[in-house]
């Protein structure tokens, strides 16, 4: 079987997705995003971060497509606008977890435990 090589564009499209993903506060951020709507002032308290740091990774997320934003009266609500990232997020944490389990393993025998 022939495997063609990806487009130049979709890989320049992949490595965008890879880096708005790329910092572990806009995990945090997805995770409680994830759970439904949320304000800024919701997102801040929950993460434990300053408001101008919630406001910079929520305007990259934002501008990469993952979340969607909306405006009432004085308040910003952010939610998930593209779910496909949390398939992405379960495939990294299933790898990540027998990562963890061989490492776990490893460090057992060493240490005889």
């Amino acid at each position: 079987m022939t495997q063609h090589p990806l487009p130049d564009d979709l890989i320049e499209l992949i490595a965008r997705r890879f880096r708005v993903l790329a910092d572990p506060t806009r995990i945090k951020l997805l995770d409680v995003l994830r759970r439904g709507e949320a304000s800024v002032h919701e997102l801040r308290e929950t993460i434990g971060t300053t408001p101008q740091n919630v406001s910079k990774h929520l305007a990259v997320l934002l501008h990469g497509g993952i979340v969607a934003r909306r405006k009432e009266g004085n308040f910003v609500y952010y939610s998930i606008a593209d779910e496909g990232v949390f398939s992405l997020c379960e495939d990294v944490c299933g790898s990540l977890a027998e990562e963890l389990d061989s490492l776990r393993e490893v460090v057992g025998v060493v240490t005889g435990r």
